[in-house]
């Protein structure tokens, strides 16, 4: 896709059915584009199974801040992006921000962030928070490719810092895209869509 387009073709785009918030993002260019084919997958479909064993893996991976470890289940291609949501009348056709994004990240930027995460300079995390990933509402859609799945999820966050400040939470709906890579499935796509239009969490220094 061209990256010359507007703000409002870019949310034209992301609206549209089939299409991937990542067509729409500068940054997601190099993205994979491969979207659902038909209904979910029955809960006891093996590719059903084997998607929500790999998002239970990633929570804890997530939970304990193996960020290195997460590292190595992302595909070198991967888009990771949060758009910023609004609030907009009934039938306005988008509820993103064109152009803004919490996240808009590619590999060597998440690498980045890990890596600052491992120095004395990451004062954000240092004491790090107390983080549980709640994961559920997991569907699983086949592609045209057998080797990639989307899988849509809903994660609760809960994360406390100190002995001070309450805990706090955030709610957000997922996007995944997995491919098998070897005999390996690996994140090649995530759209994170959180549940609020302004987010009251202290800062963003950890990974959904």
């Amino acid at each position: 896709m061209s990256t010359d387009t507007t703000p409002s073709d870019r949310a034209a785009v992301a609206g549209r059915p089939g299409e991937t918030h990542s067509a729409a993002s500068r940054l997601g260019a190099h993205a994979s584009r491969i979207t659902r084919s038909g209904n979910t997958l029955r809960f006891d479909d093996e590719r059903h199974l084997l998607a929500h064993r790999w998002l239970v893996d990633e929570a804890y991976l997530l939970d304990a801040q193996a960020y290195t470890d997460w590292l190595d289940v992302l595909a070198d291609d991967i888009h990771y992006l949060m758009p910023v949501r609004v609030t907009t009348a009934l039938g306005a056709g988008y509820d993103t921000s064109p152009g803004m994004a919490h996240f808009d990240e590619d590999k060597y930027s998440l690498s980045r962030r890990v890596a600052r995460f491992l120095t004395e300079h990451a004062w954000t995390e240092d004491p790090p928070s107390r983080l549980r990933h709640h994961l559920s509402n997991v569907r699983t859609f086949a592609t045209e490719d057998s080797d990639h799945l989307v899988v849509e999820s809903a994660t609760l966050l809960f994360r406390s810092r100190g002995d001070v400040r309450e805990g706090a939470f955030l709610s957000a709906g997922r996007e995944d895209l997995l491919r098998r890579e070897g005999e390996q499935w690996k994140l090649s796509r995530r759209t994170i869509l959180v549940d609020e239009s302004v987010i009251r969490m202290q800062n963003l220094a950890i990974f959904l």
